[in-house]
């Protein structure tokens, strides 16, 4: 399985506003600035985000954009889901003989198991050099 740009730029999203969550709104200018990302590309992630419930947009001066929900409770599957589509190894698992199909079922599950069990606060707590910092075990 392979995240496309799709999946990481809309987790840096998604990080970002976990990191200032219960702060004020924060522009896909500034995400896009920090990061060094096309704004415009930014502006197509945000929409399925908005429209899955993950992101909620605030008009005016000071708008932007904040985490629908607690960051502890918006995971990284939440987010690859909606901007990838179903978590799978390879297509069509019926046709594959039953050994590798096995294999390919024991994969995608572990997959969605580290997506589904790392949550937006965990992501954005992560710090490079801290010892207590949370694993990512596949």
């Amino acid at each position: 399985m392979k995240i496309s740009t799709k999946g990481r730029y809309g987790l840096t999203i998604m990080i970002e506003l976990a990191k200032k969550y219960g702060d004020r709104p924060i522009s896909l200018k500034s995400i896009a600035k920090t990061h060094d990302l096309s704004e415009h590309y930014l502006e197509q992630l945000v929409s399925p985000l908005r429209n899955a419930g993950l992101v909620k947009s605030i008009r005016g001066a000071y708008g932007g954009y904040v985490l629908a929900d607690h960051p502890a409770k918006i995971t990284a599957g939440d987010v690859i889901r909606v901007l990838e589509g179903p978590i799978s190894p390879v297509e069509e698992l019926e046709e594959e003989e039953p050994a590798k199909r096995e294999l390919w079922i024991r994969i995608r599950d572990a997959v969605q198991e580290v997506l589904d069990s790392t949550t937006l606060e965990d992501l954005a707590k992560y710090s490079d050099g801290d010892e207590e910092a949370y694993m990512f075990y596949i």
